[in-house]
């Protein structure tokens, strides 16, 4: 894949854009763009036309790797497309993919061989960060070692298992950075075996973990909920997940409820939950043993070479153990900055190299982290990211809205689902159903508006910025 990049004209800093879903390719295409000393950018492969130029524009992308149904849209835009398949194809569809193709058996040239190090930029991920819109999260080669070091290889050794016995099913997110360094990356170099799914459906996992025997399933929180309840109303279905050895959580928060309905459902399988964030490159904190039912609540342990620290999040002081405050991390998986933002980056990483999380969290007495809030704006749905300004900037422009903002509220099944306050251009009749069609039809389906408010003006404060905390306490209210 590098070589036939390199015979292409792909450049070393080149940027690859990955328009794709979860394929048996995925990592062929990402290591080999990394190899050839390029940078790969990934992104959801439902993303709207309007989400794809933004992205392509904001790094220079100048070459895209997608299904055939995306290549005509791209190439409007100007960037040259390759369609990758999913699986193994019929000889029947092989014109389709010829030059994907060609690309793979491409005679092996990589001379002069290129000189990459670990401080150059290996991709560029998208983040909400802290606050305001999406930004490029640029990672580099030494962030994604540390990522298959610290998180992956590391939480096999812990857990003592052969790694060429285990089977692990990868249903979260290739593009997303949970699943770009537990899958495309960590677990190959552990020679253990995946089992890929483009999409989630709790009767095909059922099926999935028993017809391949499936140990490991990494998920999010909404995915535990649906195959707990599964399991819970279906006898058979429980008996199908016999070789199941461990469940892991990440992404998003997990309610309490949750985990004791998933512990009394299949108490034989070892459950543990993670931290990360896209701007440490998926590393942060990892797991614990509920045989012990101990520690439930928490999100685990820091990971090796890890720094953490709990600081007042007015005063930047030190805290003590078992005091809520914001998380500060530091390490080698911390991401170099934000691609363009100067601005973004200084308020994120502090002069010392500490990344401000935005998370409230505390440390009990034994170290296990334990999350309390959130200073950051953030919408967490089913484990993706959703950033209220970038709902907002789509929503502003309808011709019936004079002000709107973006928050998030609870959910059962979803973690947090969002919500707009619309302030109404006078003698509007604009509905809410209206102002839900209107997002659908401009980003990508895990970003519509689940729920709609009307009120008279925003709460914002001196300076002009939206306070959402007095949304949020305005949810129980209104809805």
């Amino acid at each position: 894949m590098a070589s036939g990049l390199r015979k292409m004209g792909i450049s070393k800093g080149d940027v690859v854009l990955l328009l794709l879903p979860n394929c048996i390719y995925y990592p062929i295409v990402f290591l080999g763009v990394l190899y050839a000393g390029d940078i790969a950018t990934t992104m959801n492969p439902l993303s709207t036309v309007i989400e794809i130029k933004k992205q392509v524009a904001d790094c220079n992308a100048c070459l895209a790797f997608t299904g055939p149904e995306t290549v005509d849209t791209l190439q409007a835009l100007g960037i040259p497309a390759i369609p990758v398949p999913e699986n193994v194809i019929l000889i029947s569809k092989a014109e389709v993919f010829s030059v994907f193709y060609k690309l793979i058996r491409s005679k092996l040239d990589l001379a002069p061989r290129l000189v990459i190090k670990q401080q150059d930029t290996a991709a560029i991920m998208y983040s909400s960060g802290t606050t305001g819109g999406s930004k490029g999260v640029v990672l580099t080669h030494r962030n994604l070692i540390a990522a298959v070091e610290l998180f992956v290889r590391f939480e096999a050794s812990q857990y003592d298992y052969t790694s060429l016995e285990n089977v692990y099913l990868a249903i979260v997110p290739f593009f997303h950075i949970y699943g770009l360094s537990l899958y495309v990356m960590g677990l190959l170099s552990l020679g253990s075996r995946i089992v890929v799914m483009k999409k989630f459906d709790v009767d095909d996992v059922v099926k999935a973990i028993d017809r391949y025997k499936v140990t490991h399933f990494p998920l999010v929180p909404p995915i535990l909920a649906a195959l707990t309840k599964k399991v819970a109303k279906d006898v058979e279905a429980a008996h199908s997940l016999q070789s199941l050895k461990q469940i892991a959580s990440g992404a998003a928060p997990l309610s309490m409820k949750i985990i004791q309905d998933f512990v009394q459902v299949l108490p034989h399988v070892d459950f543990i939950q993670g931290y990360g964030l896209t701007e440490t490159t998926a590393v942060g904190t990892r797991g614990f043993n509920t045989e012990t039912l101990r520690n439930h609540s928490s999100i685990g342990l820091l990971a090796p070479n890890m720094q953490a620290k709990v600081v007042d999040w007015k005063t930047g002081s030190p805290l003590p153990p078992t005091s809520s405050g914001e998380l500060w991390l530091h390490g080698a998986a911390i991401m170099k900055e934000y691609l363009n933002n100067v601005k973004a980056t200084m308020s994120t990483i502090d002069g010392d190299g500490w990344l401000h999380t935005g998370d409230i969290v505390y440390f009990d007495k034994d170290g296990y982290l334990h999350i309390h809030d959130r200073l950051k704006e953030i919408i967490k749905y089913k484990g993706f990211q959703i950033a209220p300004a970038d709902l907002e900037a789509v929503l502003i422009n309808h011709p019936e809205i004079v002000d709107v903002a973006v928050t998030a509220a609870m959910d059962e099944e979803c973690g947090e689902v969002p919500v707009a306050f619309v302030v109404r251009k006078n003698g509007s009749e604009l509905s809410r159903e209206a102002v839900m069609d209107y997002i659908s039809g401009h980003v990508a389906p895990h970003k519509k508006v689940r729920k709609v408010v009307f009120t008279n003006s925003i709460p914002k404060s001196a300076a002009g910025k939206i306070l959402r905390r007095e949304l949020r306490n305005l949810l129980t209210s209104k809805l």
